[in-house]
């Protein structure tokens, strides 16, 4: 019986590297945390941690439904002539938080 067995995973290759970064830090290589990994959902019998949709602030939250609103055209968007028009309107809408 082998000793060891093969695992061919794809990611992107940005995540491995932070990935090897940061394993690195702690003296084990991306291989052995995914081990680790494996091992703990085993001991758990299942993830080794929650799985839940994230949450945001309430004006995150605000801010998204405002944006699926528009997208359904239950609201209109706002619209400039111009992009200083823009500006003005943050400008005034900066003013009115204070």
């Amino acid at each position: 019986m082998a000793k060891t067995a093969s695992l061919n995973i794809r990611i992107d290759p940005n995540t491995k590297s932070s990935a090897e970064a940061l394993f690195g830090q702690f003296g084990i290589t991306v291989a052995d945390a995914v081990s680790i990994f494996l091992n703990k959902a085993i001991m758990e019998g299942g993830l080794p941690f929650e799985m839940r949709q994230p949450r945001y602030n309430a004006e995150t939250e605000a801010a998204i439904q405002e944006s699926r609103d528009i997208m359904s055209g239950k609201i209109q968007a706002k619209a400039y002539a111009s992009f200083g028009e823009f500006l003005a309107d943050l400008e005034h809408d900066d003013d009115a938080d204070v």
